[in-house]
């Protein structure tokens, strides 16, 4: 190894990448969670959970480093995505400012399943499945 490089457990472009598709996704959910209070009472929680785990799965299968970093990896983009949409609900009055902490948290911990799975899923790939 050079000297003065680390070694990089996390793919800084493949996490902008994940992070930038799931943080749109969860934009356009809090807008449809605003405009129609149906979603916001059934679907907002759940759908934010799944979009972070979604973009964990999508950064742990491309990546496909290994069970953590695509774990941890997972989780940072499951949690960065939903951030600017829990702050865009609590500045519309939608949630309360506590939603910001706890649904990050919340978020991180789904992205990091999906990352997670995501690892499962490149292995899977490499043997044929």
């Amino acid at each position: 190894m050079a000297a003065g490089k680390m070694p990089t457990t996390i793919h800084p472009g493949l996490l902008l990448r994940a992070t930038v598709l799931g943080a749109v996704l969860q934009l356009v959910l809090a807008g449809c969670g605003h405009s129609f209070p149906w979603v916001a009472l059934h679907l907002m929680t759940f759908g934010r959970m799944m979009l972070s785990a979604s973009t964990g799965y999508i950064y742990g299968l491309v990546s496909g480093k290994g069970y953590a970093p695509s774990a941890l990896g997972g989780a940072v983009a499951g949690g960065l995505c939903a951030l600017p949409a829990l702050a865009a609900s609590v500045l519309l009055s939608d949630s309360p400012a506590a939603a910001l902490a706890v649904g990050t948290g919340i978020c991180l911990l789904t992205g990091g399943v999906g990352g997670a799975f995501g690892e499962l899923g490149a292995r899977l790939r490499k043997l044929g499945f």
